[in-house]
């Protein structure tokens, strides 16, 4: 069998290439097996847009992602496992938030910083949660007009 050189250099370029992609797939999503961290959890109401391998921020910055996200039957509330790296200590009156990129950016979820001087324990839970808010649901209140703050429609206004 005659190979054609020209052919096992492309063919191993291919395979360097999709190599390195795996690799730096691996990174990205968190699947390195040097990155591990501890985890934290925390019950929200509603994780529209948020799956597992989501970012987990504190104050803009990448801190770590969601590594388990299952359906609690007795509370109907989403259970999170959140993957916080290594060295990164949270304040344990701390507040995990789902937020937005902006209108068409994805979710992440959100460290709060609190106050305290104690920190998160591996394994602990996040109390103070906040779910995600419905962007349909808040444009059809303002087309509807309903502000949900009780007021007639003379603003509340009283002679």
């Amino acid at each position: 069998m005659s190979h054609n050189t020209t052919e096992v250099l492309v063919g191993g370029a291919v395979l360097a290439a999709a190599v390195a992609f795996a690799i730096y797939a691996g990174q990205t999503t968190g699947f390195a097996t040097g990155s591990r961290g501890y985890e934290l959890s925390a019950s929200f109401r509603s994780l529209e847009g948020v799956t597992v391998g989501t970012d987990v921020r504190l104050a803009g910055v990448k801190i770590g992602t969601v590594s388990d996200v299952e359906l609690n039957p007795e509370t109907f509330r989403a259970d999170t496992r959140l993957l916080v790296q290594e060295g990164i200590v949270i304040p344990d009156d701390s507040a995990a938030v789902v937020a937005s990129e902006g209108l068409l950016g994805g979710n992440f979820v959100e460290i709060m910083p609190g106050g305290s001087l104690g920190y998160f324990d591996p394994g602990a839970e996040i109390l103070d949660t906040q779910g995600a808010v419905s962007l349909v649901s808040l444009l059809l209140k303002f087309v509807s007009g309903d502000s949900g703050s009780g007021s007639g429609a003379d603003g509340g206004a009283t002679n």
